[in-house]
């Protein structure tokens, strides 16, 4: 990264200084995960009853963030010096990308091993995918210039570079506001569940169903479930959530299960009144209700 700097300087290359920018913020998103990682593994304490686990979410949309400011800057630059172009060293970027591009596939290849399903690992993969992206870009602009002379390649490569960092910041600020809005998670549809639990036998209605992520693929559902007399709460609690495990991946369901008075065969539109007055929610009735 500082070499890089230092040759982007000397070659008034904006491609070069663009990636040692985007180099120095590869090196805070791994620190950031590294940290990140440690806190997530502390246990629950205190008023922390979830521990820190969304300390890994954090570090993901922070990550997200730098990519998306950086991608502003190097935009406003290079759109600068398309209008006003300098004069750049092609050979010093090219032989400096051409390093670049072997140290940033061994990093890529690294960090390819490691489990991305989180998005704290997700964000730093993206970083160091990206520079590579953005190597290979500034080394084909750097033999554009060393051949033809035409210095705007230098831009039109940062341009490239910060259209890679502004889809990969987007990205992860779309994922990790989902978990932070305690959005469904993505392929999860609520409705589709709470009907189908509906469905199931003895359960007369669903309501205030809730499904979120605490953390990357970390599924949690909470739910009210009215089962019909003389069924046992206990027994349709557990065969739910086999159904939400096996089916969707939700070890952690919170159900609060109670019995109503109401039989099978009364015309109802709602089991439980003070949730239709003020509901959480839709409620999902039974078919046989």
């Amino acid at each position: 990264m500082v070499g890089e700097l230092v040759v982007g300087l000397v070659a008034r290359s904006l491609a070069l200084i663009s990636d040692a920018g985007h180099m120095l913020t590869d090196a805070a998103s791994i620190a950031f995960a590294l940290v990140a990682m440690a806190l997530a593994a502390r246990p629950p304490r205190g008023g922390f009853t979830y521990g820190f686990k969304r300390a890994e979410i954090l570090s993901a949309q922070l990550n997200g963030a730098t990519l998306l400011v950086l991608a502003g800057l190097f935009f406003y630059e290079a759109i600068r010096r398309l209008i006003v172009p300098p004069d750049v060293e092609g050979g010093l970027v090219l032989v400096t990308a051409l390093v670049g591009i072997v140290i940033n596939l061994a990093a890529t290849w690294l960090l390819s091993k490691a489990d991305r399903s989180s998005l704290n690992v997700e964000g730093a993969f993206q970083h160091i995918l990206n520079d590579l992206f953005a190597f290979i870009a500034t080394a084909v602009a750097g033999l554009i210039v060393l051949v033809t002379g035409f210095a705007r390649a230098d831009a039109i490569a940062t341009l490239i570079v910060a259209a890679l960092m502004l889809k990969a910041g987007y990205g992860l600020i779309r994922e990790t506001g989902r978990i932070f809005l305690q959005a469904a998670p993505a392929g999860l549809i609520p409705a589709e569940i709470g009907a189908r639990l509906a469905t199931q036998p003895d359960v007369a209605e669903v309501h205030d169903l809730h499904i979120w992520e605490l953390t990357s693929g970390d599924l949690t559902l909470s739910a009210h479930v009215f089962v019909q007399l003389p069924a046992d709460c206990g027994a349709v609690r557990r065969r739910l959530q086999e159904l939400l495990a096996g089916s969707y991946g939700i070890t952690h369901a919170t159900l609060q299960v109670d019995q109503t008075s109401r039989s099978a065969t009364d015309a109802i539109d709602c089991v439980d009144p003070r949730h239709c007055a003020d509901p959480h929610g839709s409620h999902y009735l039974s078919p046989n209700g």
